[in-house]
């Protein structure tokens, strides 16, 4: 199924369709190849089973008779015949249970989050779903726009004033990568199966913090009366002014922080930063949770900063963690039988290659076998 197929669909369910898509998704689903997809997709996503024996076929023709006629008076005549078309089919191709026992006419719908969405989560509580190929502003609980979203980047405004500190929340998806700059200019880059935490808009004079979970690469704005925190769990980086990437997934056994300009310290939650290890630019500093201990080693920082343009790189890893990186990469599940090559070690480079060439490296260096089944990998 196309990804357009898909929009138009999850449009449909979490009621947010204008006419027009409703008639693409009108026109889409005449071809009976298309509705046993919608089925399955239905099916697939949302745990949604098709059952014709409890559809009340009465009920719901009189609930799109009453949709019929609201939207006939605001719609133009020439759309009566469309509008007609349309609910024929809803009745043919939706009317399975469906649209009635969901309550898909109600002025209150109940808001169904893609899996594999972006999504903002506000200072009210409210979700707010990320379409990569548009553009909307971001408003506060008072209806005042504090930024814009335009394609796969993020820009919060620093004019507003806030006197006390509101949060937002961007989560990206496996599979995927997203841009943020902050109210103080900081530009951060968002990895695959990561969320952050972060101010609206920073007050003036105080502590600049964030709280990520995940992978990131920030380049913060220089302000010496501001110190500039990333909480990554059981880490704190603390910086001024400078550029590294921070990795700090919750399955993985160490947090890892790469400088590439500037100077952090690095300190857990239970020290300051004097008490801290600072690191210098070429440096990987790894919080190894199981010892609760920070260590320090010169890395090539281009090689833990190649996901930003969607490389992969891999030193020394074995092939366990290498499998993490490929399901958020790729945002596909990879199933391991054989033992033996979790913990057989690997090095290599690859860039925006496709699953498939990545696991016949693999398949030729190691003796591999594997099998995909949908979004599966199943390694023998």
């Amino acid at each position: 199924m196309s990804e357009k197929s898909q929009k138009l669909i999850i449009q449909f369910l979490t009621k947010q369709a204008s006419f027009v898509e409703l008639e693409a998704l009108s026109i889409w689903l005449e071809n009976p190849k298309n509705e046993k997809e919608f089925k399955s997709y239905i099916k697939l996503n949302y745990a949604i089973d098709f059952n014709m024996k409890q559809f009340d076929t009465a009920r719901s023709k009189k609930e799109l008779q009453e949709f019929m006629s609201q939207e006939l008076r605001i719609r133009p005549l020439r759309k009566i015949r469309k509008l007609s078309k349309y609910a024929a089919l809803l009745i043919i191709f939706l009317g399975i249970g469906y649209l009635y026992q969901s309550n898909y006419f109600s002025t209150a719908p109940e808001f169904i989050i893609p899996p594999d969405s972006i999504t903002l989560q506000l200072e009210n509580g409210d979700i707010k779903v990320i379409h990569e190929d548009g553009s909307s502003d971001v408003q506060d609980a008072q209806g005042r726009v504090v930024g814009a979203q335009n394609g796969t980047q993020l820009v919060y405004s620093s004019s507003h004033s806030k006197e006390e500190l509101v949060f937002n929340t961007l989560t990206v998806p496996y599979g995927k990568r997203f841009e943020l700059q902050l109210s103080d200019g900081t530009k951060v880059y968002l990895n695959s199966g990561t969320s952050l935490k972060y101010p609206v808009k920073f007050i003036d004079g105080e502590m600049r913090q964030v709280y990520l979970e995940g992978e990131a690469f920030f380049d913060v704005t220089t302000n010496k009366k501001a110190r500039f925190v990333v909480n990554a769990t059981n880490l704190n980086v603390e910086v001024f002014g400078t550029t590294f990437n921070v990795s700090a997934y919750p399955e993985d056994s160490s947090t890892d922080v790469v400088l590439v300009e500037g100077s952090v310290a690095l300190y857990n939650e239970n020290k300051t930063s004097k008490e801290g290890v600072t690191i210098v630019p070429g440096t990987k500093g790894s919080f190894i949770k199981q010892q609760n201990d920070i260590t320090t080693e010169k890395v090539d920082t281009k090689l833990y900063t190649q996901w930003m343009v969607g490389g992969l790189v891999f030193r020394n890893s074995n092939f366990e963690a290498i499998s993490k990186k490929l399901e958020r990469h790729y945002n596909v599940k990879i199933v391991n039988s054989n033992l033996e090559l979790s913990k057989e070690v690997f090095n290599a480079s690859f860039k925006e290659e496709s699953i498939d060439i990545i696991l016949n490296y693999f398949k030729n260096s190691s003796n591999l076998e594997y099998e995909i089944k949908e979004n599966t990998i199943y390694i023998k």
